[in-house]
């Protein structure tokens, strides 16, 4: 049965059942040059490397669960994940969007150089390890749950954003511990409040006084306006930057 369908609006479909990863990665990059527009990818199940290093400006739908490293090297599209995705999502992201409508797993964001992430829910260890930005290009993650332990370990730049929205009304303090832990650039915007026995060596922690500095603000309302949350309230909530004390935290041990 052919599994690509084509209409004359520019959208394709592809049933990933049954496929490896490569072989779905080459129907999703067939499909792309062909000039689709817009790619809905039905029962995705555990296929890694999905959007690896695409480059078409187009909208990619996922239904189902993509494995590790879904969106690596990719700049253009806008990917959709309707469900949770596993470990390395935006392992070196260098552009484009990617919107999961669920969980995701560890380490995601790793040494991302651009592009946006923005998860619904919680997300694994390790969070935006290894971050990096150049110039004007900042890469930008927001989660709306809770993050496990190490968020932004050895960050270098970009902006981390955690939301907390489905902690329980009550608890204010943030689980997670070993925050910032070897940052040495960019930033983490905490929603809510954390013990400075949580944060690593290398960081302090204020409260944002201006939630409209450094775009702050508006990266929190794309997040609303795709999981339909109220953006003023959310916005309404005291917020924490974690920053970096030193720009060369372990220059000591290697320079003399």
């Amino acid at each position: 049965m052919e599994s690509d369908i084509a209409d004359l609006g520019g959208q394709y479909s592809i049933d990933a059942r049954g496929l490896d990863h490569r072989a779905l990665a080459l129907r999703m990059r067939d499909a792309l040059r062909a000039g689709a527009s817009q790619l809905s990818v039905y029962n995705v199940c555990g296929q890694r490397y999905i959007g690896t290093g695409l480059r078409e400006a187009a909208r990619v739908d996922l239904y189902g669960t993509p494995g590790n490293d879904l969106a690596s090297f990719m700049r253009g599209p806008t990917i959709y994940v309707h469900g949770n995705a596993q470990d390395g999502c935006g392992n070196t992201l260098d552009g484009g969007t990617l919107v999961v409508y669920g969980h995701a797993g560890d380490i995601l964001g790793y040494a991302m150089r651009g592009g946006k992430i923005f998860v619904r829910d919680s997300v694994g260890y390790r969070a935006g390890i290894h971050m990096k930005e150049y110039k004007d290009v900042k890469p930008a993650i927001v989660i709306g749950g809770d993050v496990q332990p190490f968020l932004g370990e050895y960050m270098a730049g970009g902006t981390v954003i955690v939301l907390r929205l489905n902690a329980h009304r009550h608890a204010t303090r943030q689980p997670q511990s070993f925050v910032g832990t070897g940052m040495h650039g960019g930033a983490i915007y905490l929603r809510g409040e954390i013990a400075p026995s949580q944060l690593g060596r290398e960081v302090a922690a204020v409260p944002l006084d201006d939630i409209e500095a450094d775009g702050v603000a508006d990266l929190v309302r794309e997040f609303c306006g795709y999981f339909g949350y109220n953006a003023a309230e959310v916005l309404a909530a005291p917020f924490i930057k974690i920053y970096p004390k030193y720009l060369r935290p372990y220059g000591r041990l290697y320079a003399y």
